[in-house]
């Protein structure tokens, strides 16, 4: 029996994703895998249904540089609806505690700082952190306890951006790896004695992608009736390697990008040579080669790009 022919073409590169309201991560990247035509997608972090903004899609090879993706800062606005704390600590739950008290814009830039910085943050229970091998939220879903463990996480910056009424402040974060907004918020308003949960939430920023590079399911959608073999959407595409911006470069020669691409390692010469334990983007005539570490004077591959 013949092995079965790969569905979809092979599409390499980073869809910068302005995702709609009321759609999750998942329906996205599949709807955005349609459009392509492409073998193989991925997302760059989960952003919730109820959320709007960035999510960054890896076509094929730029799969391989998710990691650096989630690692990166996270940029959001954000609305806060006072006097109502929900179950899932955004506006699709169901309201478990209610309060009469509004923060006042000085209560609220008072308690700002200490949000800011590493801290420590539980999780919302509707969260896709693992629990014995099951979503959290299946398990909220299906009535069962959920418990999670605190943990740190780093809040770069935090400042209250507009008070349109007494019941709702707009917030801009930049977060690390792991910090939910959900949780922020919900942590925000029980410091201030008034309860709280996201009303609105847009990402902005994912590592190295922005708002700038965003582009829309409705777009893609128009593109793809204009241009049956899918050159203008392609053309939407950011290279494979925007998603390791911040990782060194290292040209390679001919005869050393041969041996990389074999999975063979490279010795490094020279003043010039990374530092031992450095992780780096090699090249070759500026196309990326794969991503290596530098170990005892060595350069060995450890994902190597098929972009031919």
């Amino acid at each position: 029996m013949g092995r079965r022919r790969p569905r979809g073409e092979p599409v390499h590169g980073w869809l910068v994703l302005d995702k709609p309201f009321d759609m999750t991560s998942t329906a996205a990247v599949a709807e955005a895998k349609r459009l392509f035509n492409a073998r193989k997608a991925g997302h760059g972090g989960t952003l919730d249904p109820l959320a709007t903004g960035i999510l960054p899609i890896a076509f094929g090879e730029a799969t391989k540089t998710v990691q650096w993706v989630m690692e990166g800062e996270k940029g959001y606005t954000f609305t806060v609806r006072w006097g109502e704390a929900r179950d899932t600590d955004d506006a699709e739950g169901e309201v478990i505690t209610t309060s009469e008290k509004r923060p006042t814009r000085e209560e609220i830039e008072a308690v700002l700082d200490d949000f800011i910085g590493e801290i420590e943050q539980l999780p919302p229970r509707f969260s896709a952190i693992k629990i014995n091998g099951e979503r959290a939220y299946d398990l909220a879903r299906d009535g069962e306890e959920v418990r999670l463990s605190p943990r740190r996480v780093v809040i770069h910056e935090l400042e209250l951006v507009d008070m349109p009424d007494a019941d709702h402040a707009v917030f801009r974060a930049v977060t690390g790896k792991g910090a939910y907004v959900r949780a922020l918020a919900r942590d925000l308003g029980e410091r201030l004695g008034c309860f709280g949960h996201i009303a609105q939430l847009r990402r902005t920023r994912v590592g190295p992608f922005s708002e700038k590079d965003a582009i829309s399911l409705e777009k893609l959608e128009e593109l793809r009736h204009k241009d049956a073999d899918r050159a203008a959407l392609r053309a939407v595409l950011l290279p494979v390697e925007t998603a390791l911006a911040d990782i060194p470069a290292l040209a390679l020669n001919g005869n050393q990008a041969s041996r990389i691409v074999r999975g063979q390692p490279v010795i490094l010469r020279g003043a010039n040579a990374p530092v031992s334990e450095e992780t780096v983007l090699a090249t070759w005539k500026g196309k990326p080669v794969a991503i290596c570490t530098v170990e005892g004077g060595m350069l060995k591959p450890k994902r190597v790009f098929n972009l031919d």
